[in-house]
């Protein structure tokens, strides 16, 4: 059995590969997964998040340097998926319109205008989902230095990160208390750290150890803050 790498009350964050631990899981024994997975398309060669580079590799805020095989090089594999929609009774996928090849047709599509104004970036981030509601959309701004909430700007310590109001959103909508929420590509970290503060249970798992050391700080400040208040 496969120890946590860390764990607080509300959750256990593993390194190690997801697949691997979710075929030891229970069917349906995950109530909602919330994920942006590596859409294997060469992201992180043109990542905004970029703020130097050192011996060929992309330096990130959080100070550690990823190769592009360290996280976007290649597509996950159908095998995750399978998985994801075995254990859990509902998803949430972040570039889930990367996969629309192992994804079923959704009428409920989750669109998060990133209002970043006229560039070469993109406008927007769809995420795919298993319910049968309508499609909604959320505007957060998260254009370089410029983000929604200046008073509480959040670093940016990895590639992907979404900003943590809008997995909060997420889960907020799309889950109900005391269910359990599964991040099988978790990152960073944010959906664990939308967990704490939503008070859900939480598995958060990534395979990198640079990510879930960055996870485990961001989840112990906040753990820490929440404490205080």
């Amino acid at each position: 059995m496969i120890e946590p790498y860390f764990e607080t009350e509300l959750g256990k964050l593993y390194c190690a590969d997801s697949f691997e631990i979710m075929r030891e899981m229970a069917t349906y024994s995950i109530d909602l997964i919330v994920t942006d997975p590596p859409y294997g398309i060469g992201a992180s060669t043109k990542s905004s998040l970029r703020i130097g580079t050192q011996h060929g590799k992309s330096l990130c805020a959080s100070g550690l340097n990823y190769q592009p095989s360290d996280w976007d090089e290649k597509p996950v594999d159908k095998k995750y998926f399978y998985e994801m929609l075995r254990v859990a009774r509902n998803q949430i996928v972040f570039g889930g319109n990367y996969y629309t090849n192992f994804l079923n047709n959704s009428s409920c599509w989750l669109i998060w205008d990133k209002d970043n104004g006229d560039n070469g970036y993109a406008d927007i981030e769809l995420a795919w989902t298993s319910f049968k509601t309508a499609s909604r959309k959320i505007k957060w701004r998260w254009h370089g230095m410029l983000q929604e909430d200046m008073s509480k700007k959040e670093t940016r310590q990895y590639p992907t990160q979404k900003p943590l109001p809008v997995i909060q959103w997420t889960i907020n909508k799309y889950s109900k208390p005391g269910d359990i929420i599964l991040d099988p590509f978790c990152g960073s970290g944010t959906t664990a750290v939308a967990c704490e503060i939503t008070k859900h249970k939480w598995i958060a798992i990534d395979k990198r150890k640079e990510a879930c050391q960055i996870a485990k700080q961001r989840i112990l400040k906040e753990t820490r803050q929440l404490t205080i208040t």
